[in-house]
């Protein structure tokens, strides 16, 4: 076959892509590679999406490659397609479930492991699941990444809060 036609071909699989990929659309894709910024995540053969970091999971991770590797299958939600350019920004979190899906995993007394996301003077964010996470008070001597046991203090619904106790 000769380049031309291949082009065209490329071409004809690339326009269809588009006309049917709407934002919103669930889709599954290839992880091609990871930067410290996001996942570039092929849709399709020639056709490649952008998952920024923020769009992984609610919790905070320093780098896309906890949560992906390279030549990982994954879901993604279109959020936008810039058809002048063809980039196609893309989302994960939101396949992760709600907070009120999620919270129906735990209950008020549970101990169960988590991982530290974040410091900050007025606690300590602890990731339950990907787009579950709880508050604990600031104790020294935790880092972020480090797996902790933690008791399920109080469940808030109404301000989708959890207050948690980091256990030694």
């Amino acid at each position: 076959m000769n380049d031309k036609l291949l082009e065209n071909e490329v071409l004809e699989l690339n326009k269809n892509f588009y006309s049917k990929v709407k934002a919103g659309k669930i889709l599954q894709g290839k992880v091609k590679s990871i930067q410290p910024y996001g996942v570039f995540v092929e849709l399709q053969k020639d056709i490649v999406g952008l998952l920024h970091i923020e769009n992984i999971s609610i919790g905070r991770i320093r780098h896309p490659a906890e949560r992906f590797k390279v030549g990982q299958s994954i879901k993604v939600v279109v959020k936008k397609i810039d058809f002048d350019t063809g980039r196609i920004i893309l989302s994960h979190k939101e396949l992760l479930g709600t907070w009120e899906e999620n919270i129906k995993n735990f209950n008020e007394g549970d101990i169960v492991k988590g991982i530290v996301r974040d410091k900050e003077k007025n606690g300590i964010f602890i990731e339950l699941m990907p787009n579950l996470i709880g508050l604990a008070e600031y104790e020294s001597g935790v880092s972020y990444g480090e797996e902790v046991e933690v008791k399920v203090k109080k469940i808030l619904p109404e301000r989708h809060k959890i207050k948690l106790v980091i256990l030694d």
